[in-house]
């Protein structure tokens, strides 16, 4: 069998086409149903997502991918096991095992484009990508990019098909909050933002954080999702600006314009440990919750999945109060929030407006969640007493280690039909998503190297080797934000637009925001730290995680090679 390489990879079913595509041609049967992917109406009380947890080290769970469409005409994704539970929340302690199988359930599409990705040695499931394939991506976990592994570039499940996945949580790994979604080039926005996404905690933070010791704990999901097929004009009585998608909290719909936001049952006074996953496709969110219109306290104790402060070699943890968190599409805060009083009149969970650039996305402020107050039992999980000492942290130290070497990276975009990765040339517009009806390609760049729209065929874009450390500069250079991701290993935040972070704030992230660029004065950039001297060996991606923009170009490859010996 010969090589087949596919230089239009994703071309065919990407983006806004594929979505349309897939809102087409679901089967007619899956309009009548609405049980496959269950939603809650708006205006319903926020109740946790189902948990299943590991049994003598190993968590075995069987995902059915299915689709719907629901009242509303929004296309559905969603993972069910063979229980009936919808997209449940993984419990896992370091050194286990999640041993998952994936069985696509959404019927094949017939006479629909398709395009062979892998040939030989490099397939992985399927080699033929479809407008239904499917696999996951278990985000910000340090495991390893193999096939059966964390491996997004290649693996393809078909429709009907099964595969098993079998993720080695290290031993050292953060204790944390990490989530899992699906990650095929050219549709992963469409399935994310269908709803087919969940958590993931890796148990231990107590040791490091003994602040939430004796908390009860909420595990709270944000995702957005497709527009109403019937969006209201906007009137007086709602004078706001149309979002570009709606949200959801564990499911219960957030629809524009919010006459009813969702509602938090919760004890007067008491004391919680909020473990909060932005799962959206698209959306950025800065998160507040807020009584009687005044900013809470956010006792932050971790930051997508790593303790805040645990890196430096004591093992112990620091809390960091915070008024708002920005999470970016894949960001994760947990944090200690304390209820409202019974002489608080308004309580709200909320994000607050952003501005993504003159080219980014409507990102109004929008309501959440309203906090009424019980007596009833909420049925929590409490967060318990440590069972021994801290486990090692992978990172541990990076702040003290001499970077091998610097990289200069990019975002851009143009405009024009993109053959071979080739544009008609650089975005100077600013001021719309489109140009005489040509597409936005995305892009994500060495410096020095030529922009290219992602191709798994290709090269990858940076070579390094086993135990390397480097730092890494990413630039924006487009005039909306963008959201950098790693997979397999987190960064140490270093400075924003050259401004060094304090050594006593830095965090650890695997999803930062690079802002928009004003076309008049230098790019935003990020300078990070990143650890390569893990056992991680092999190719994985690096991408904008706004994933229309990862589904339209923004994506490359890096190959960390073995040490020499």
């Amino acid at each position: 069998m010969t090589r087949s390489p596919a230089p239009r990879y994703g071309l065919i079913l990407r983006g806004l086409c594929f979505a349309l595509l897939i809102g087409l041609l679901v089967p007619s049967h899956a309009l009548a149903d609405q049980t496959t992917c269950p939603r809650p109406v708006a205006g319903s009380v926020v109740t946790p997502p189902p948990d299943l947890y590991a049994k003598d080290g190993v968590l075995t769970v069987h995902f059915n991918y299915f689709t719907a469409v629901d009242d509303e005409e929004r296309t559905l994704f969603c993972f069910i096991t063979d229980h009936g539970k919808e997209s449940p929340t993984l419990h896992v302690d370091p050194g286990d095992k999640i041993v998952l199988r994936v069985t696509n359930m959404v019927p094949p599409v017939p006479g629909a484009p398709s395009e062979v990705v892998s040939a030989g040695a490099d397939v992985c499931g399927n080699a033929t990508m479809t407008p239904t394939s499917v696999n996951v991506h278990f985000h910000g976990t340090n495991t390893l990019p193999a096939c059966h592994s964390d491996e997004t570039i290649r693996t393809l499940i078909n429709s009907g098909e099964t595969f098993e996945y079998v993720i080695h949580i290290p031993k050292d790994e953060p204790p944390g909050l990490y989530w899992y979604h699906p990650h095929v080039h050219g549709t992963s926005s469409v399935a994310v933002d269908g709803g087919a996404s969940g958590a993931i905690v890796v148990e231990g933070i107590e040791a490091i954080q003994p602040a939430v010791v004796g908390l009860p704990q909420r595990v709270l999901v944000l995702r957005d999702q497709p527009l109403s097929a019937g969006i209201p004009i906007i009137t007086q009585s709602h004078p706001v600006p149309i979002p570009f998608w709606d949200a959801s909290i564990n499911y219960v719909p957030i629809v524009y314009p919010v006459d009813k936001p969702a509602i938090l049952k919760m004890h007067a006074g008491s004391k919680e440990f909020w473990r909060v996953t932005n799962s959206s496709a698209n959306t950025v969110m800065d998160i507040q919750l807020t009584y009687d219109h005044v900013q809470q306290p956010l006792e932050v104790v971790a930051l997508d999945g790593v303790p805040t402060g645990s890196q430096d070699g004591k093992h112990v943890g620091s809390v960091v109060t915070m008024h708002d968190i920005l999470l970016p599409p894949a960001g994760r805060a947990e944090f200690m929030v304390t209820a409202p009083t019974t002489a608080v009149k308004h309580a709200m969970f909320s994000t607050l407006a952003i501005d993504s650039g003159p080219l980014g996305d409507s990102l109004p402020f929008r309501p959440f969640a309203t906090v009424e107050l019980t007596d009833a039992p909420l049925g929590l999980p409490v967060t318990p007493k440590p069972k021994g000492k801290p486990n090692p942290q992978r990172f541990g130290g990076l702040d003290r280690v001499r970077p091998s070497l610097t990289r200069h990276l990019y975002f851009s975009e143009t405009f024009g039909h993109a053959v071979g990765g080739e544009a008609a040339g650089p975005m100077t517009d600013g001021g719309a998503h489109s140009n005489g009806g040509l597409r936005v390609n995305f892009f994500i760049t060495v410096k020095g190297q030529q922009p290219k729209l992602f191709d798994p065929n290709d090269p990858p874009a940076i070579t390094t080797t086993q135990g390397a450390v480097e730092d890494w500069v990413i630039q924006n250079r487009a005039p909306e934000v963008h959201e950098f991701h790693i997979h397999q290993v987190h960064f140490l935040l270093l400075a924003v637009n050259g401004v060094p972070v304090p050594p006593e704030q830095r965090q650890f992230y695997d999803t930062y925001q690079v802002g928009y660029w004003d076309q008049t004065g230098p790019y935003p950039s990020i300078k990070v730290r990143m650890d390569f001297r893990g056992p991680t060996i092999g190719d994985f991606v690096y991408h904008c995680h706004i994933l229309q923009h990862e589904d339209g170009g923004m994506m490359a490859k890096i190959r960390v090679l073995p040490k020499q010996k």
